[in-house]
């Protein structure tokens, strides 16, 4: 198709066609789960695990929507393309949450999104465990299945649920999650750590959560939540404060409300 990403109905239509495939995939991860066998899990890195879903999920991923948008480069974790000179891009987690899956523990999603070379013009995260499909596109509202959905009013770190990740990289960043535990644990409304970036960037849109900070992510894991997030609301910068989050190397999620408060407690930290 001819794609033009300023044409609302068109981006509405082709947003409803990757639900379909998001789901689609989601349901393939429900079933497998059911028969999962553990011997089959690779280690990428250390305690970095892929499994026969995630690359069998992946797959079936790319092949659904290069069928939909055949020009489309592809950003993949499994290795399905890379950054390239197409004029439009699919980014998509096959499976966000491996090792929660791995584990039989909620949650783990799909995540798609696409971008051309300036924007992320649509988002589609289907999280499995709870039959939740979060979506939007480009200057739209962000929805929960068929309803609109909103960021949270609160505005005070006092009363803040905040979500915190720990990659895999954690030589690199064991001082800072240190330091982020230390200044929110018991100052703040509540702490957890859930394991599925896509799906938490989600939960903030939602009004679940009033924001998240993690390091050394992949653009694979937080293009789709980040645009849910923005358009419900919602704010996600680096921990400058600067767009830069898009690589996923650092990414700060919020309601909006508490974002300085946020920033200032990060820019504090002092290796």
């Amino acid at each position: 198709m001819n794609l033009d990403p300023n044409n609302s109905s068109e981006l509405a239509l082709l947003t409803e066609k990757v639900r379909d495939i998001a789901i689609e995939g989601g349901t393939f991860l429900g079933e497998e789960r059911k028969n999962f066998r553990r011997e089959r899990v690779e280690e990428k890195n250390s305690h970095d695990y892929v499994s026969y879903v995630d690359k069998e999920s992946e797959r079936r991923l790319v092949a659904q929507l290069s069928a939909l948008l055949p020009e489309a480069g592809f950003i993949a974790e499994e290795g399905s393309g890379q950054l390239s000179t197409e004029e439009y891009c699919w980014v998509i987690d096959p499976l966000d949450g491996t090792t929660n899956f791995i584990h039989d523990n909620a949650p783990y999603c799909v995540s798609i999104a696409l971008r051309n070379r300036n924007e992320i013009l649509l988002g589609v995260v289907y999280e499995v465990c709870r039959s939740e499909c979060f979506w939007t596109y480009k200057d739209a509202p962000s929805y929960l299945n068929e309803e609109e959905i909103r960021v949270s009013d609160i505005s005070s770190i006092n009363d803040a649920f905040i979500e915190l990740g720990l990659p895999y990289n954690f030589n690199a960043y064991k001082p800072m999650a240190d330091y982020l535990i230390h200044s929110l644990y018991g100052k703040v409304g509540g702490t957890r750590i859930q394991g599925a970036a896509a799906a938490e960037l989600c939960y903030i849109a939602a009004g679940r959560f009033e924001a998240r900070i993690e390091a050394f992510l992949g653009p694979w894991d937080i293009a789709a939540g980040s645009l849910i997030l923005m358009n419900a609301g919602g704010k996600v910068t680096d921990f400058s404060n600067s767009d830069s989050f898009y690589s996923g190397r650092e990414v700060l999620a919020s309601n909006g409300k508490l974002h300085q408060d946020l920033l200032n407690i990060i820019q504090q930290f002092h290796p």
